[in-house]
């Protein structure tokens, strides 16, 4: 989930003063620590807050809400001096805002988006809608053209433009004759004989052919540009140019030959087995992503030439991005095999590129894009770029005057930390950065000029914040969360030790009479000299005594590039309050953020790749040596369970380090890499034909023979991200392996993320229960050993 996400102006976080509205005085209902009280989940705790955005005169500030008890977000506004926020009705809503992926004008004040498939434009200050098309089909990708007086679109593979200063006929029009690819009739050599013969001979067939290639020719002067496209190809996006005779499109070709899975769906209305598709596996044929220039005047298209810089390799384009007076265009390309992103200038005329940055890594490159921005890289004037680089080792910021040939990049930031997200002022003069400067496990907000220099530290509450400033720059909508403390929206002045106001409260009063554990943030040495950030909870925290059996629980975060040990409220928050509750009863548990966890430098990411299993397993065995040493845990009672990324170390922990976990818990599980989603892995593993070495010793199915301790494997059956399939065929290699302390449990109606209370509730019964019989007790002890 995004942990901090900001726009334009700037962001101070201070001290916090809940508002009047914000507060509850109900007697809170007891609560009840179980697993079936957890697993209600949103219906204790909310969801996030998201898309803060505000009107045109900095008066109203929009978010969006899904509370405890909702089926769904609901669009709410509050006003800048706080309050109550109000729900928006249907028909509010309509003229508000749009959450996210809206164009807005330079003044901040229209916004156009594509509302089920048409284009609007809301004037945020007026509080109006205008329907700017109203077609069947779907239109999308709006962005304002000639200086905001007009609309550009996307519609089945074109580009349309509609004025602004009026109606009536003429008032939208078609700039290109984007067409599918047509089959020219294949004409036998009979059939092309005879009609040469007849035009020899008839002298009115031979009149009629010329008078109709002459038509076709004074048509084609008066016809729209017109571009063909290639078989399996569509077009993705148009731009036009500021010069209004430049169309940038991006063309994405299907492959042939690519196989995709179907997952079965067992629980359907209609009561019969359905097919759900799925994506292809890694290594299979790709999409290929072009970038074609076309001129609206002279109809002549080019594409952009990688060759200068790129050799024969195949690249994926990114859309252009032009500057305001539309001197430049600049897009990113980005190596088929991932070791590879070049930043380019591009001729509109000759597709010519002019290389400005290149990114090189051994093992992948890493690119930060974000909500609201659509790649890592963006025009600060006319001739300056600025861009996002992991080429020192950490994601920084860097400049570049893109107009000038032989330039050199300016590193604007440095230092060992990352950067997470960043944006620019109303008046560009300034960066807002939010970055780990402060801690891995936080997020802090710093303003900084725009030719860098010194950084000023805005934000001081510890957590992590996601904010959007008013465009008059005078009031900062917020979302601050802690470790204990879900997200909430807060407003503050725009000055230095200003006040923060709580806005909303979103827990139920029975979930916040809980005192839930603020976990130690803690670190511990690995076998080769690196500090491991991990949580810890100890009974100690929950008022309890350990157990006399002194057991152990290691957690896993999925998503592979993702962090949770640290300061603000975690998107494993039914996790969180599992933990709460096992060391209720005596656990100690360690959540730790293995090798490649994302906020810890190119280095620490890096370090999995071509093995999977390996460093990343290493710092998760390390941290149970950790809670034996330090937190005197029984050597032989220690658990593992995690999920997705999480459920493949688990099974790699049960398979290669029998040792030391007694029993682990696979949720949703990668068992065989070679299996999953091309975008992720093949970064990580190249392709599985062209490097098996490093799938099959990724692969936990490949070492399934390891397994002793008690296996207990949970999986969605129409999950459509990691397969069911993946559960299914490593549970035939235990049965082949005539494995017998494993287990399985399916959820019918369950993707990859669970839906469910029911399912959520079951799930985590089952690991209680297996943690409970497997760490606890003499008799589970004895077997341990025994074997």
């Amino acid at each position: 989930m995004p942990i901090c996400r900001i726009r334009v102006a700037g962001f101070l976080a201070v001290a916090l003063a809940a508002s009047p509205a914000a507060v509850r005085t109900a007697s809170p209902a007891r609560f009840d620590l179980s697993v079936d009280s957890i697993m209600r989940g949103p219906k204790l705790v909310g969801y996030p807050q998201t898309g803060l955005r505000w009107s045109g005169d900095s008066a109203r500030l929009y978010f969006e809400w899904r509370r405890p008890g909702d089926d769904e977000a609901f669009t709410y506004v509050v006003g800048r001096d706080g309050g109550e926020p109000h729900k928006l009705s249907d028909d509010e809503r309509r003229n508000a805002p749009p959450a996210s992926g809206g164009a807005w004008d330079r003044a901040h004040r229209r916004v156009l988006f594509a509302d089920k498939g048409d284009i609007v434009l809301v004037d945020t200050v007026a509080n109006t809608r205008r329907q700017i098309t109203r077609l069947s089909g779907n239109e999308s990708s709006p962005r304002w053209a000639r200086k905001e007086t007009a609309v550009t679109f996307t519609r089945d593979n074109n580009l349309y433009m509609v004025a602004l200063d009026g109606g009536g006929p003429g008032a939208m029009v078609q700039l290109t004759d984007v067409v599918p690819h047509k089959r020219d009739p294949r004409e036998t050599d009979s059939q092309k004989f005879v009609k040469a013969e007849e035009q020899k001979l008839i002298e009115h067939t031979r009149v009629e052919a010329e008078k109709k290639k002459k038509e076709e020719e004074k048509d084609k002067k008066s016809a729209l540009p017109k571009y063909e496209l290639a078989e399996r190809q569509t077009v993705q996006d148009l731009q036009l140019a500021p010069d209004d005779t430049h169309v940038f499109m991006t063309i994405v070709e299907r492959p042939e030959a690519a196989k995709r899975p179907n997952v079965p769906n067992y629980v359907t209305e209609s009561s019969y087995t359905e097919d759900i598709p799925a994506r292809t596996f890694v290594g299979d044929a790709q999409d290929k992503r072009t970038l074609v220039i076309m001129n609206l005047d002279t109809g002549k298209s080019v594409n952009a030439d990688a060759s200068s810089f790129a050799g024969k390799r195949e690249v994926r384009w990114t859309m252009a991005q032009v500057s305001e007076d539309g001197s430049l265009a600049v897009a990113s390309a980005r190596a088929f095999d991932n070791k590879d992103r070049w930043l380019v200038a591009l001729d509109a005329e000759s597709g010519k590129t002019r290389v400005l940055d290149v990114l090189h890594d051994d093992a992948w490159v890493r690119e930060l894009g974000g909500p609201g921005r659509e790649s890592s890289f963006g025009f600060l004037d006319q001739k300056q770029l600025w861009f996002l680089s992991e080429r020192d080792g950490w994601m920084h910021l860097y400049s570049i005057d893109a107009s000038r040939d032989g330039a050199t990049a300016k590193q604007l930031t440095s230092g060992k930390w990352e950067i997470t997200d960043l944006a620019l002022s109303q008046d560009r003069k300034t960066f807002y950065i939010t970055s780990t400067e402060v801690h891995p496990g936080e997020r802090h907000i710093y303003a900084m000029p725009i030719d860098g220099g010194m950084r000023t530290k805005l934000t001081s509450m510890t957590g992590a914040s996601e904010g959007d400033v008013s465009p008059d720059g005078s009031t900062i909508g917020l979302i601050y969360s802690f470790s204990n403390k879900p997200h909430e929206i807060y407003l503050m002045p725009n000055r230095p030790g200003a006040q923060a106001k709580q806005v909303t409260t979103t827990p139920t009063d029975e979930w916040r009479s809980f005192k839930w554990v603020e976990p130690q943030l803690i670190t511990y040495r690995t076998r080769d000299g690196v500090d491991v950030y991990a949580r810890l909870f100890t009974p100690e925290m929950m008022g309890a005594k350990r157990d006399p059996a002194n057991p152990a629980v290691v957690f896993v975060h999925g998503a592979g590039y993702a962090q949770n040990a640290h300061k603000y409220w975690a998107s494993y928050y039914r996790e969180y309050m599992f933990h709460n509750l096992l060391a209720s009863r005596g656990y100690v548990v360690l959540d730790p953020d293995y090798r490649a966890s994302s906020g810890y430098g190119r280095d620490w990411r890096t370090a999995i790749y071509r093995h999977m299993g390996g460093k990343d397993l290493d710092d998760v065995v390390d941290g149970a040596k950790f809670l034996v040493e330090k937190q005197k845990v029984d050597p032989k009672r220690i658990g593992v369970y995690g999920g997705s990324y999480g459920g493949f170390i688990t099974l790699m922990a049960m398979f290669t380090s029998p040792e030391t976990f007694t029993a682990g818990a696979a949720l949703r599980p990668v068992t065989d890499w070679s299996h999953y989603n091309h975008s992720y892995t093949s970064n990580i593993l190249n392709e599985p034909q062209n490097d098996p070495e490093a799938y099959r010793k990724s692969s936990p199915i490949y070492f399934a023979e390891g397994l002793k301790g008690q296996l207990l494997i949970l999986h969605g059956m129409v999950d459509t991200n990691v397969l069911f399939q993946d559960s299914v065929r490593l549970v035939q290699r235990l049965i082949e392996l005539r494995k017998e302390n494993w287990s399985i449990e399916p959820y019918p109606v369950e993707n990859h993320g669970f839906e469910e209370e029911t399912s959520w509730a079951d799930e985590y019964k089952r690991i209680l229960k297996l943690f409970e019989t497997s760490l606890k007790g003499p008799k589970a002890n004895d077997a341990r050993r025994a074997s």
